[in-house]
Order: C-alpha cells, then sequence, then structure tokens
C-alpha cells in the first residue's frame, strides 16, 4: 500500500549513492521503497512515487538499523545476475550506513591518508619527470588506501585519449582509451567526472571445490580534477583503485578520502606540466609565478548560504602565501570559519598551508567542535611544523544563529574580533599558543552573537602591519575603526574598503600577506 500523505523517508548517503551508481553503471530501472508500518514510502529516485510494477524482480534488505528496504529491478535485459549484486551490495551498504558515525570518528587516526595529501606534493617538488612522479604517487596511494592494484590515467587533448601515466599490480596492460569508449568504466568515469563503485570480473579465490571458488573484486574510478583560476573545473585524468588488501574498511578506501587524494593529484599534475612547459623559458622566475597560481586555486570561493552574509581574500605579497581561510557550512545552520596564518615565505610555508586546508576539509565536514579540529590539524602536521621549525596561527568558529553564540578555539591567532554596533568590539582571545610551539588538548570559549547586527572579522597580520604605515598609527585599531564606521554596508564593501586602504599604503619589508574575512548572520 503506498500512503497518500506519507511524510517521506531519506536513504542514507552511501544507500543512495550504491543505487544511483547500478542505475547508471548497468542501464538498470531501479524503484525503492522504504517500509514503514506496513506503508511503501518510495525514497529512490528522488520524486518518485506510486507502487511497485508488476513486473521486475523484487527483493528486501533489512539494515540493522532503520526501516527495511524494498528494491525493485527492471530492464530490456535479464537482470538477475545485476540485481544479485545489488542486493548484495545493498545488504552491505545498509548495515555500514549505520556505523557511519563510528567510522568517521576514526578519520582523525588515518594520519597516512592526510600524510599522502603532503606527500603529492612533495614528489612532483622533487621529481621532473612525469612518468616517474606519477608512479611514486601512485603507488604510495595504493599502498596507503589498502588497495591491490590501481592506474592512474591523464587526458590527452591533443587526440582525446587517456593515456596511462602509472599502474600497480598489473591494473591495466593497454597504453591508451579513447575518452568516449562506453565500454571502459574508465572513460565513462572520466566523461561524467563523478565517482564510480562497481563490482569488476570475478577472480580465483578460496580453497573449497578445488580452488574454483571465485569472488568480485571491488572498482573504485575516481576523476582527477583541477579548478583553474577562472572558468569551471575540469576533468584531466582518472584515479583507479582495485580490491582490498587488509579486509579492514570500505574497499578500497574511504570513497571520500579517495575522492581528497584525487583533487590533490589534480593540482599536483597540473602544476607539474605547468612547470614543465615553462621551465625551458623561465627556468626560476616561473617557478615562483606558477606556484602562485596554483595556491590561489586551492583557495575556496566564498559559498552562498541562506542568512549568511561572508566575504574573504588573500592577498599575497609574494608569489606563494601562508595564509588561508576556510568558510564551511555545518548541519543544522551552523557555519565554520577558519583564519591561519603560517609563519615564513615561500615554498615550505605554501606547502603546510596546502596540508592545513587539505586536513581541515575532511575533518569540518564531519561537524568537529573547534578544540577537536584544532587536535586533528594539530596530528595531521605536527611532525611538518617541528621538522620545518615554522608555527601557524588559527582560529576555527562555529556560528550557531539558533543559539545566538560563536564557539571557538584560537591557536596564537592575534586578530580575531565579534564587531558590534556603535563601534564595540569583542577580542577573540588565544585559547592557547599557536601550532608548533604547543600540544594538544586544545581549549574552547564561548562568546554572546546578535544576529543581523555583529560582524565577525578575522584577519592576519598583513594587513594590520600594512594599514599602519598609511597613517602611523596601531593598524589593529585602524581596521577596527574602518571596519566600525562602515559595519551598516555589506561584507564585501567593507572587505573592499580594507584592501583598496592597503594597497595605498607602504607595504613593510619584508612584505607579508594580506588576508581578512567579514561575516554576518542576516
Amino acid at each position: 500500500m503506498i500512503p497518500q500523505a506519507a511524510s517521506r523517508s531519506s536513504l542514507p548517503e552511501s544507500v543512495g549513492g550504491m543505487l544511483e551508481d547500478f542505475r547508471s553503471g548497468f542501464g538498470l530501472e531501479i524503484r525503492a521503497w522504504h517500509v514503514v508500518g506496513g506503508d511503501l514510502v518510495p525514497v529512490f529516485p528522488p520524486g518518485a512515487s506510486g507502487p511497485p510494477a508488476p513486473n521486475g524482480q523484487r527483493f528486501r534488505v533489512s539494515p540493522a538499523t532503520g526501516p527495511p528496504l524494498e528494491v525493485q529491478v527492471e530492464a530490456r535485459e535479464p537482470v538477475a545476475a545485476a540485481s544479485e549484486v545489488l542486493r548484495a551490495a545493498l545488504e552491505r551498504t545498509c548495515d555500514l550506513a549505520g556505523g557511519i558515525a563510528a567510522r568517521e570518528a576514526q578519520l582523525s587516526e588515518r594520519r597516512d591518508e592526510i600524510g599522502l595529501l603532503f606527500s603529492i606534493s612533495e614528489t612532483l617538488a622533487s621529481v621532473l619527470d612525469l612518468q616517474e612522479a606519477a608512479q611514486r604517487i601512485l603507488e604510495e596511494g595504493v599502498r596507503v588506501l589498502g588497495a591491490e592494484k590501481g592506474s592512474l590515467w591523464v587526458y590527452s587533448a591533443d587526440d582525446d585519449l587517456l593515456r596511462l601515466a602509472a599502474s600497480v599490480g598489473g591494473d591495466d596492460t593497454r597504453a591508451w582509451i579513447p575518452a568516449g569508449d562506453d565500454a571502459s568504466v574508465t572513460a565513462r568515469t572520466f566523461r561524467s567526472a563523478r565517482p564510480v563503485t562497481a563490482g569488476v570480473r570475478p577472480r580465483p579465490g578460496g580453497q573449497g571445490d578445488g580452488g574454483r571458488t571465485r569472488t568480485r573484486e571491488t572498482r573504485v574510478s575516481v576523476p582527477i580534477r583541477y579548478a583553474p583560476a577562472s572558468g569551471p573545473a575540469r576533468t584531466i585524468g582518472v584515479l583507479n583503485l582495485i580490491g582490498n588488501r587488509n579486509h579492514s574498511r570500505s574497499a578500497p578506501g574511504d570513497r571520500r578520502v579517495v575522492v581528497a587524494v584525487a583533487n590533490q593529484i589534480g593540482a599536483a599534475l597540473e602544476m607539474h606540466r605547468l612547470l614543465h612547459e615553462n621551465m625551458a623559458r623561465e627556468r626560476v622566475a616561473r617557478e615562483m609565478e606558477l606556484a602562485h597560481d596554483l595556491q590561489m586555486k586551492l583557495l575556496p570561493s566564498v559559498p552562498s548560504l541562506p542568512g549568511i552574509e561572508a566575504a574573504a581574500r588573500v592577498f599575497p605579497t609574494e608569489s606563494v602565501a601562508g595564509d588561508f581561510y576556510q568558510i564551511v557550512p555545518l548541519s543544522e545552520g551552523r557555519i565554520g570559519v577558519m583564519i591561519g596564518d603560517v609563519s615564513g615565505h615561500g615554498f615550505p610555508a605554501a606547502l603546510i598551508m596546502a596540508l592545513v586546508m587539505s586536513a581541515a576539509a575532511i575533518y569540518a565536514e564531519q561537524g568537529a567542535a573547534p578544540a577537536k579540529m584544532l587536535e586533528y590539524v594539530d596530528r595531521a602536521i605536527g611532525h611538518e611544523l617541528e621538522s620545518t621549525e615554522m608555527y601557524l596561527s588559527l582560529c576555527y568558529c562555529v556560528l550557531s544563529p539558533r543559539e545566538a553564540t560563536i564557539t571557538y578555539s584560537n591557536a596564537g591567532h592575534p586578530h580575531a574580533f565579534v564587531v558590534s554596533p556603535g563601534g564595540r568590539n569583542q577580542r577573540l582571545f588565544a585559547t592557547d599558543p599557536p601550532m608548533g610551539t604547543g600540544s594538544p588538548p586544545y581549549g574552547e570559549a564561548t562568546v554572546n552573537w546578535s544576529r543581523g547586527e555583529d560582524l565577525l572579522l578575522l584577519f592576519t597580520d598583513g594587513l594590520s602591519d600594512t594599514l599602519a604605515r598609511l597613517r602611523r598609527q596601531s593598524g589593529e585599531d585602524l581596521v577596527l575603526a574602518t571596519v566600525a564606521k562602515h559595519a551598516a554596508r555589506p561584507a564585501a564593501d567593507i572587505l573592499r574598503h580594507l584592501f583598496e586602504m592597503s594597497a595605498q599604503a607602504i607595504p613593510s619589508m619584508p612584505a607579508d600577506d594580506r588576508t581578512a574575512v567579514i561575516l554576518r548572520t542576516v
């Protein structure tokens, strides 16, 4: 029975993703319902309604938590094999969905995976041959992510081919694949720009029946993406991982981490390609300029969120900067805002900055509290800070508009304020010393927040130091006075005014990067 006004249920993301992968990968018509009190409530595809069709293959999956899932599979060809694979996959996925929170909590322990992101940049900076660099990256990725085999393909626009850049474990013996090949999962992943998880052909396994028992390998194909400074992101290759070496986690590795690794590979490979093309003409001078371009592309754009007005900017005074920011939408209408300043200049600071941003993006999506966020980031970069004798000031704030509060942790960042009407301001004092000079656990504090009135103002000392030379007064006081004077204006206007003022000033010698974030809830 399909209730006329039943409230819509929702599928766990992993279950919905599995159904969508099978629908697109096998060309199946798949519909699903939650069984709620004897009623069938449509849950897949989104917007579907109505009862099951009289034909088609149906089965039911009963997860450990949540309502049973009724699934119907239809296709023009017999679908018994695909349906059985889908049933088995859904049973595993539904069970795993109930333990997602526990698995994601273990993400903080995956230091090898976070270290892999840093290793990619190091490899590309030290190895000039693209083939050798790709092979090293893939071997490390297969090892860390627990796969048995893997391949890395790079797109060649000149002949519209995906060319094999590296292979581990004999994943593929072909040298190239046409980008339009419908029979190739690699080519389909490249064209769709979406990760694909699927089973591949059976392989020998087990000891029973004369060794003829066969198991299926799991394949994860992830597009390697690159986001230029202007224009849309593009797919420049594909990363394939096959099999599960240790069976201790979802094979092969957590797909979210695999996507993060693929994106880091994309940025690194593109930097390597650009470096190669220009090295002959501008060997030293162009290296720094290319690094600047790449770093600016790693900085996220300010998201457009309902009820949030925000503006942010990084202005590097050299080719590469150690400043960065993050604005991350969280659950229940909350918003996470981060600013950081790595000591020093040049490639070491830029690499630390890239590592912090990669780690922070992963942990922020899990909704980690500010103190926990700083602890996770410290675990990810502590060794690099120690080995390079650098330190990092980092402030992470979580705004909760419903509770009218800001909860924050501040590892030695001096310029963090709540600016209120009438020019009143409240400093978000440091709860801990900068990273690289102290150690966890990190502290946390909470301050009040007036929706529609208060401004969250975060900036680095490069901005205040530059403005100090404009009026021969405290640069911090000048920033606060300017923001208070224009507090009624949009955040983007206030930010633009600050940077226009700094452009008129005589920069310090040596100049420092200028970064600011301004945010209000409306």
